[in-house]
């Protein structure tokens, strides 16, 4: 281990704290000045931009990365833009510090209130898209905490333009530079020493495949809010219509297959089994998806390929389908709680009595009826952007905005007041 890449890291994370102790004292409008101005530092670098990461998609592919991961690592016209117009969205969120989520007056006149407060520094390592770097760091500035970015060595050059930027717009307006940090140093051993900072970081935010997550839970004592997999179903249920069934179906799983709110397994109602699995394929295939099923399936579709145990557990993040026959309801909820991932899972019915006990009974981080899984995050959500998808149930669960990534203090006021 370099000695002098551990003392690096180690001062980034001291810089962190420092920042997170004068966030904490600074003002939302000067926090929301700064996302603000974040958009016009990203267009004055565009060109730049746009270059660097046209040469480390190109590198990407080059060096054999699958092709849908290949597309989270490129920044086109439109994902420039979308990520614009999340750092605008944040900006102009209402301010999550200083909230009162409850307070009264107590008998003896004493006022008592549980107020927001951020959590202080949070560091984000993860693969792949760009845009987790501006939607991250806008997120946690926007909470009042600092944010020690890491993202992946195969993005590094278009993580550094883009974080550059921001802090720009950050010195420029009044806010710590040190709010905002990157770890420029690729490799692992930068991650390794990030994992070691107990003394100055918060709390960690992985984002990326399930063997980045389970090496930083298992590597560090920070507390992680863990980004899982998404192994997304939609369970289409004895009355769903047929065409809405398929439209929801293609767009869940083939307007963007490489992201986590993908649709990854289909659940078809035995009663509807022959004349809706008809319909699907024939609508997936149409797409170029490969299709896996079950023995029922194979046995009424014997060109869908039979799907082994592994497929089940599965998130592809590729044009690749599962589909299952299910008895009813209680055998869909019972395959999604045992193979799901808890990220997001929808069913499709005109019962609302059906659609009740659906919600209730799926133990996901987001339960659809009659929607698309794509819909799962925090743009679709109201929330501006967001870090990930959390799929844990402590301490945020679902896509976590600027208000999840709070904590809470009790502030007492007394005249005098003394414990009797």
């Amino acid at each position: 281990m370099s000695s002098k890449l551990q003392i690096k890291i180690q001062e980034i994370g001291r810089q962190a704290k420092a920042a997170a102790l004068e966030l904490s004292a600074l003002s939302g409008e000067k926090r929301q000045k700064a996302i603000a101005a974040m958009p016009a530092k990203l267009e004055d670098v565009k060109s730049k931009l746009i270059e660097a990461n046209q040469q480390e998609v190109e590198e990407a592919r080059q060096s054999g990365l699958a092709e849908p991961l290949v597309k989270r690592l490129e920044i086109s016209e439109k994902v420039f833009q979308y990520m614009l117009d999340r750092l605008e969205k944040v900006a102009a969120l209402p301010d999550p510090i200083g909230r009162v989520i409850e307070g009264h007056t107590r008998p003896n006149g004493l006022i008592v209130e549980k107020v927001t407060v951020p959590l202080g520094v949070i560091g984000i390592i993860y693969e792949s898209r760009p845009n987790v770097t501006t939607d991250a760091a806008s997120v946690c500035l926007k909470s009042g905490n600092a944010v020690i970015l890491r993202g992946g060595s195969e993005s590094l050059q278009t993580n550094i333009i883009l974080a550059d930027a921001m802090i720009n717009a950050c010195k420029e307006n009044g806010v710590p530079e040190h709010a905002v940090q990157i770890i420029r140093e690729p490799g692992h051993e930068a991650v390794n020493e990030l994992l070691k900072l107990n003394d100055c970081v918060d709390v960690l935010i992985p984002r990326g495949g399930k063997p980045l997550i389970k090496a930083v839970s298992e590597g560090t004592r920070i507390p992680v809010i863990k980004h899982y997999e998404g192994i997304c179903h939609l369970y289409l249920a004895e009355d769903a219509p047929v065409d809405m069934a398929v439209a929801l179906v293609i767009n869940s799983k083939c307007q963007r297959v490489e992201v986590c709110n993908a649709l990854e397994k289909v659940l078809i109602d035995s009663k509807n089994g022959p004349r809706m699995l008809k319909a699907v394929s024939r609508a997936l295939r149409a797409q170029g998806v490969e299709l896996r099923g079950c023995p029922k399936i194979c046995e009424m579709e014997p060109s869908i390929t039979p799907a082994t145990d592994e497929d089940w557990v599965t998130e592809y993040l590729a044009p690749i389908l599962t589909i299952k026959i299910v008895e009813d309801l209680t055998e869909a909820v019972r395959h999604i709680n045992t193979f799901g991932s808890g990220h997001t899972d929808g069913i499709v019915t005109q019962n609302m009595e059906l659609a009740r006990r659906f919600v209730q009974a799926v133990d996901s981080a987001s339960v659809f009826v009659n929607a698309s899984t794509r819909l799962s995050g925090g743009g679709d959500y109201g929330m501006g952007a967001v870090v990930g998808i959390s799929t844990d149930k402590i301490h945020a669960r679902g896509p976590v905005g600027p208000n999840d990534l709070t904590s809470y203090k009790w502030i007492a006021y007394g005249n005098g007041h003394m414990r009797k």
